[in-house]
């Protein structure tokens, strides 16, 4: 029996499989998951409503079960400023992650990778709530 936190099949066997360098997508609920990612991504649909669940909640538990070391994240227009989600995100990342923002089509660009090795769709209303992580090594202890 698993004992993590994170027990959905596809999304851990997904992980599993992602090796260092590999990429994964938290979605928002406004993300076109049909047409903006990778030919290589598994799409895992958590949308079950509206707000349920939001990024922050699906991100804890992806870091509780691989290290990741970059976020990447989409520069939120003016109209969308402050984004609040983002500051969440920001209370999760763990320390000494490398962050960085791009515009849209950027992001969408880098989405699109065979890097890509998972995309979760969630339920957040939220704009710019997406995340983009790339899988970190296992540091020995």
């Amino acid at each position: 029996m698993i004992t993590g936190q994170l027990t959905h099949p596809r999304i851990i066997s997904a992980l599993a499989a992602a090796g260092h360098g590999a990429t994964v997508l938290i979605t928002d609920g406004h993300y076109s998951a049909a047409t903006a990612v990778g030919p290589n991504a598994q799409t895992v649909y958590l949308n079950l409503q509206a707000d349920f669940p939001t990024v922050p909640q699906v991100l804890r538990a992806v870091l509780a079960t691989v290290r990741i070391e970059k976020l990447t994240r989409i520069l939120p227009s003016e109209d969308a400023t402050p984004c609040l989600v983002h500051a969440e995100i920001d209370d999760l990342t763990p320390e000494g992650t490398e962050t960085e923002f791009v515009d849209r089509f950027e992001f969408y660009n880098l989405a699109r990778s065979q890097n890509l090795a998972l995309c979760i769709v969630t339920g957040d209303s939220r704009r710019f709530a997406n995340a983009l992580l790339t899988v970190g090594v296992l540091q020995k202890g």
